[in-house]
C-alpha cells in the first residue's frame, strides 16, 4: 500500500491512517435518519455508463472484511454498467471523514457468502433472504433504485481510496492497494 500526504504541502495537515479509516468503517454506516455522518450515512456508487459518461446513484452498502458489498437487480442501469465494466467508485461521509474508494465490483454467486451478507443486511434492518437459486437476494422491500428482485450481490476490490478529514486537526490522504 502506498500513501500520499494530499494536504501536507498546501496546508501542513497530517497523513491520515488508513487503519483508523478501516476501524471507523468496521463500526458499520447505518443509513437510517439521525444514524450518524451528515445526519445519516449515505454511499453513492458511479459506474460507467455505455457512452462512457458516470452514472451516480444511492445505494445500502457494507463495510465487510475490507471490502465494500453491495446489491442491485440486474437490469437497473447500474447493474448494466457493472456487467459491461465493472469499474466503479463509492462515497460515504462520516463524522470524522469523507471516503471515495475507487476499484472493481464483482458479482458474488457463492450460497454461502450471499447467505451470509442477506444475514448481514438483515441485521441491519433490511429483511433480505437468499432467492430459490441461492446467488441473490429477495425481500418484501428494496430501494426503488434497486429494481425488482431478485438482486445480485457485489463485493468492491478497492484500488485505491481517497479519505479528507472533517475534524481537527484535518487531513486529506489517497492509498492506493
Amino acid at each position: 500500500m502506498e500513501a500520499k500526504n494530499l494536504g501536507e504541502a498546501l496546508y501542513g495537515t497530517p497523513q491520515l491512517d488508513w487503519a483508523e479509516i478501516t476501524t471507523r468503517l468496521d463500526v458499520g454506516v447505518a443509513q437510517g435518519p439521525g444514524a450518524g455522518g451528515p445526519d445519516r450515512h449515505t454511499c453513492w456508487l458511479a459506474t460507467i455508463d455505455r457512452d462512457g459518461g458516470p452514472h451516480l446513484t444511492g445505494i445500502g452498502a457494507l463495510w465487510v472484511d475490507g471490502s465494500f458489498w453491495f446489491e442491485t437487480g440486474e437490469r437497473t442501469r447500474k447493474g448494466r454498467n457493472l456487467a459491461r465494466d465493472p469499474r466503479c467508485s463509492l462515497s460515504v461521509a462520516t463524522a470524522a471523514f469523507d471516503l471515495v474508494v475507487e476499484g472493481e465490483a464483482q458479482r458474488v454467486t457463492e450460497p454461502d457468502v450471499v447467505a451470509d451478507m442477506a444475514a448481514r443486511w438483515a441485521a441491519e434492518g433490511w429483511p433480505a433472504e437468499v432467492d430459490d437459486t441461492g446467488q441473490a437476494l429477495t425481500a418484501t422491500y428494496s430501494a426503488p433504485s434497486a429494481g425488482p428482485p431478485p438482486w445480485l450481490v457485489y463485493r468492491l476490490t478497492v484500488h485505491s481510496a481517497t479519505a479528507l478529514a472533517t475534524v481537527e486537526p484535518g487531513g486529506a490522504t489517497r492509498w492506493t492497494f
